[in-house]
Formats: C-alpha cells, sequence, structure tokens
C-alpha cells in the first residue's frame, strides 16, 4: 500500500474511533444521505482532494515535501442541528489532534491540520459540514 493510501486509511481509522459524538458510518463510499436510517448518524465521509509538491534535494531519487488535502463530509440529523454541527467539528479536531503524525512519522508523515471548516445549508432535519484536513508529509521520489 503506498503512504497516500496508508495516510487516508489511517485518518478514517482514526474518526471511526472518535468518542463524542461517535460517527456511526465512516466511509470513502459516496451515498445518499437522505436514504440513511436514523441510527446511521453522525456520518462521515472521507476523500482525498488534491495534492501539492515540493523539490527538495535534486537527483532522481530526490527528497520531496508533499500537502494532501482531503474533505471530510459529516452529516447530522435530528433537532438543534446547529449544536450537532459543532459538537461534530469539535470531534473531529479533536481526534485529529491527539496523533498529528497519523502514528505514520516513522514513514514521512510530519503534520495533520484542519484548514478550513464550511457549513454546508441542507434542509432540516439535516444538517452537513464540510472539513478540510491538510496532510504533510515527506517522501522519496522512486524511478519505475
Amino acid at each position: 500500500m503506498n503512504l497516500r493510501e496508508q495516510i487516508v486509511e489511517h485518518l478514517i481509522e482514526t474518526l471511526k474511533q472518535m468518542e463524542y459524538p461517535q460517527p456511526v458510518l465512516v466511509t470513502r463510499e459516496p451515498f445518499d444521505v437522505e436514504k440513511l436510517a436514523i441510527t446511521q448518524y453522525p456520518a462521515l465521509m472521507v476523500n482525498f482532494q488534491t495534492e501539492t509538491r515540493e523539490q527538495l534535494t535534486m537527483g532522481n531519487s530526490g527528497l520531496k515535501n508533499s500537502t494532501m488535502e482531503i474533505q471530510i463530509r459529516g452529516f447530522v440529523r435530528g433537532k438543534e442541528l446547529d449544536t450537532k454541527r459543532n459538537e461534530l467539528i469539535t470531534g473531529i479536531e479533536q481526534a485529529l489532534e491527539k496523533d498529528r503524525a497519523r502514528e505514520l512519522r516513522d514513514i514521512g508523515v510530519r503534520d495533520t491540520e484542519v484548514v478550513g471548516i464550511e457549513v454546508i445549508e441542507r434542509l432540516q432535519p439535516l444538517a452537513e459540514i464540510s472539513v478540510t484536513v491538510e496532510v504533510t508529509y515527506l517522501y522519496r521520489r522512486t524511478n519505475p
């Protein structure tokens, strides 16, 4: 498994272990939020978005710095939606802050940081947030 895939998988496992509010569904697979059962909330969908790279050393196997952008879409349902959204955002931030190197420091992960939060307007009783996370890591370019 490549490093990018390891980072996303570790992030998903971290989110599955959130204590409060504990998400019921955490997946990379798209789903129709309106077809989820009430018991499947809160729900999180995690997707790799973009990556930027910077060459740090010269040569065929040069060291590179990479920053991945990952989007976490969170969904809550019920009453007091603003409170539930805020609790979900705080839970995600706290879960990711526990280990900013994603337990992957030995293979190059340097930092994980929430860099953006957006509230997506939905009709009640649903609410949605989008949390943008940046993961910075180092890797060596390998020749094919």
